[in-house]
């Protein structure tokens, strides 16, 4: 997107004219937005007079002005001419409803790339996308009914941003019935154009934006995308993004655990962790975490207080909280003397604060109830309560909500008076009717549906800020590294990037080969990381008996491991070719026949290289295991996880790309399942993570530092020590 086109991007978001251009589709768009657009519409089509209701003119070149916005919806043929007298008009923006392109084939990405090329310095939508809705100003360019989801994000200072690379989900997010204030929705389509990447950079910018929600199968432009992500953190815009697509970048790597730990979801998520960025797994989560973001805003902390009038709510709060990580600190000795003076005998002081139903609708009580609770200082509050719709009572019934909306009322000025993010959450999404949804957002609380989804939005909340905190203190933040195929990739097709990309690393895999334990050792070593003392022995060399190994293994120091050395052998312990802990001269004489006699029966075909005789590792905490690896998108990716057999055992792995940081190794190393085990988990020793830290650095280091012939690096175990870590075993994959 140039700077053009970001103009008229921004003249398509806020139009003060549009024209719609096309048959039937463009009729109902039209209609629809003339409904409530303020400004002139304008139809275009050879064989009307009208559309939509409104004046249609038979060409482009005959509307009274260019237009701000378009919609589009002719047949493919006829797009690339409109396009591109659209162009020479100098109209702003067009949402491309018409399909037909690169998602049919070759031929139409022919036509695609011809469409782009006609529109020139229009900033283009799609095309096969379903349109471009801005709340804002009630311009409307969609061709299938919104209305039922209108909110008005005049009740909110600002409202949600959604961009979604599927019209459907775009289409049934806008209908949503959870009083979401909506400022924009745009359907990417095929990202011929503008993509992701580019509505995020203008939407960062918007000041009626707090929020912004996506739905994507895949990223353009990685470095792009990080650039427009980081602008919108720095504004303090929250990005939650539902990913779909779950396949593996590691198919090819299959010698090592690193290429199966590390796939594509892997990639993604650790490119959305560095970025601050929230990802979620279903659309109904998406919504209700953008809205409390948008309506409420984002906690400070994880500091939660919590509100029911029934005890089986309060035990899901609490049952949830424990799981997520979410703090609900018991209140004061001052606070719970107050609450127990105000509660009826059947109550007890706790949070979450049951706060039993005799208070129900207590306009003079339940005020100073909530905003004892409150006093000690929370993060975040939320107030599990129901609404019976009134629509869906029966005619003999007659509806009561007067206690609920009292009770809501208190707890939202006393919320309101801490200043603190807080929801209303009914435990069934169903039941918060509108108007109650319609008040709690003009008093500034959020109304949440489902007590599972509710609670998820404030967990994602408190994970937004607490993750923005940590990114934006970090003062050594480096650019993304993606592997380049000639110079660099800025102005070049992202498609064609990614694609010279993945052939340049299967050319390299097809021209590649291991090193053995011992070469890659040698290169780590060089490179300043620990590895075991040891040396390497002919096959020759032993020949005349194991007295040469014994007398290396006696340098070395026992206990010593023998390890048979070939670059065919990745998986020596599989196969009985290592032999550990051995203490004496007949141990290592005994440890060299058993490998020998392994090798014979296994029949594995394998160029025997030498022997390795290494001085064993002691005074072990945990074994981790290091890998890096190269991606045609990503570039250098690296996965840290549990070694030895606790890879396959428990898949406890964290994924990070590269370049990285101390900080971002720290927080990685933080959320491992292990984790514990590295601090000293009761009462065993703890490791220096700072050391530990460094280590890995180094190992990233070299990866950069060897990117060019790199392929794959291995490091299983790393054995962390009390003082620091020692690469115990590896494997490197390089270009022959």
């Amino acid at each position: 997107m140039n700077k053009k086109q970001r103009q008229n991007l921004a003249r398509l978001l806020a139009p003060r004219h549009i024209a719609f251009i096309g048959g039937a589709d463009a009729d109902y768009a039209a209609g629809q937005c003339a409904a409530s657009f303020n400004g002139p519409v304008w139809g275009v089509n050879p064989k009307r007079t009208h559309l939509g209701g409104q004046i249609c003119y038979p060409m482009v070149k005959d509307l009274p002005e260019a237009p701000d916005a378009v919609f589009l919806a002719t047949p493919r043929d006829s797009a690339m001419q409109v396009l591109k007298d659209l162009n020479e008009m100098g109209a702003g923006g067009v949402a491309c409803f018409t399909a037909g392109f690169g998602e049919r084939g070759e031929a139409g990405k022919q036509a695609e790339k011809a469409l782009v090329e006609a529109a020139g310095e229009v900033a283009l939508v799609g095309p096969n996308c379903y349109g471009v809705i801005s709340y804002v100003n009630d311009a409307i360019l969609w061709p299938f009914a919104v209305g039922a989801g209108k909110f008005d994000i005049g009740q909110c200072e600002k409202g949600i941003a959604l961009i979604m690379q599927s019209g459907m989900i775009a289409a049934n997010l806008a209908i949503n019935q959870r009083s979401a204030p909506l400022a924009y929705v745009i359907s990417a389509g095929n990202q011929a154009m503008l993509a992701i990447e580019d509505y995020i950079d203008i939407l960062a910018d918007d000041p009626k934006v707090s929020a912004i929600g996506i739905y994507m199968e895949g990223i353009v432009s990685i470095e792009r995308f990080a650039a427009s992500a980081t602008k919108a953190l720095q504004a303090n815009k929250p990005i939650v993004v539902l990913k779909a697509g779950h396949s593996a970048i590691g198919a090819q790597l299959t010698i090592s655990h690193t290429g199966s730990l590390s796939g594509a979801d892997e990639a993604h998520q650790a490119l959305f962790d560095q970025l601050g960025v929230v990802r979620v797994d279903a659309p109904e989560i998406l919504l209700e975490t953008l809205k409390f973001m948008a309506i409420s805003g984002t906690p400070g902390g994880n500091r939660i207080a919590a509100f029911s009038c029934s005890g089986g709510d309060a035990l899901m709060v609490a049952d949830y909280c424990e799981r997520k990580n979410l703090a609900l600190p018991q209140h004061s000795k001052s606070a719970t003397a107050e609450l127990t003076a105000l509660l009826p005998d059947i109550a007890t002081v706790s949070n979450p604060l049951d706060y039993t139903t005799p208070l129900w609708g207590n306009t003079e009580v339940m005020p100073k109830v909530f905003s004892a609770a409150l006093k000690d200082g929370f993060d975040a509050a939320i107030f599990i309560q129901d609404y019976f719709s009134h629509n869906d009572a029966p005619e003999h019934i007659k509806v009561d909500n007067s206690s609920y909306i009292a009770d809501a009322k208190s707890y939202i000025g006393a919320v309101n008076e801490a200043g603190i993010p807080a929801a209303i959450c009914s435990d069934l999404s169903e039941n918060i009717d509108q108007g109650s949804r319609e008040m709690m957002v003009r008093l500034g609380v959020t109304p949440l549906q489902g007590i599972d989804r509710g609670l998820e939005a404030i967990f994602n909340a408190c994970v937004y800020s607490v993750n923005r905190s940590r990114i934006l203190k970090n003062k050594h933040k480096k650019s993304l590294r993606v592997i380049q195929t000639t110079g660099s990739s800025a102005g070049l097709d992202q498609g064609k990037v990614r694609l010279l990309n993945a052939r340049l690393l299967n050319a390299r895999l097809l021209n590649a080969r291991l090193l053995n334990e011992w070469d890659s050792k040698q290169q780590l070593k060089a490179f300043g990381l620990s590895v075991p003392e040891g040396a390497l022995i002919a096959v020759d060399a032993l020949a005349g008996g194991p007295d040469i190994a014994e007398k290396i293994a006696g340098k070395t120091g026992y206990p010593v491991a023998v390890k048979l050395v070939s670059e065919q052998l990745t998986h020596k312990s599989d196969v009985g070719a290592v032999a550990l802990n051995l203490q004496t001269k007949h141990d290592v004489e005994q440890g060299l026949a058993k490998i020998n006699a392994a090798i014979k029966s296994s029949n594995i075909d394998c160029e025997i290289q030498g022997y390795l005789i290494e001085s064993m590792v002691e005074n072990v905490i945990h074994e981790l295991l290091v890998g890096v690896k190269q991606d045609p998108q990503f570039g250098l990716v690296m996965v840290i996880a549990s070694g030895g057999v606790w890879v396959e055992l428990i898949k406890d792995a964290q994924t990070l790309l590269l370049p990285t940081n101390e900080n971002t190794v720290k927080h990685v190393l933080s959320n491992l399942k292990c984790y514990p085990l590295l601090r000293g988990y009761r009462g065993r020793p703890e490791c220096d993570i700072d050391a530990l830290v460094k280590t890995i650095l180094g190992l990233a280091e070299f990866a950069e530092a060897n990117a060019d012939s790199l392929i794959e690096m291995d490091i299983n175990p790393l054995m962390v020590l009390p003082d620091g870590a020692v690469v115990a075993d590896a494997l490197l994959r390089v270009t022959a």
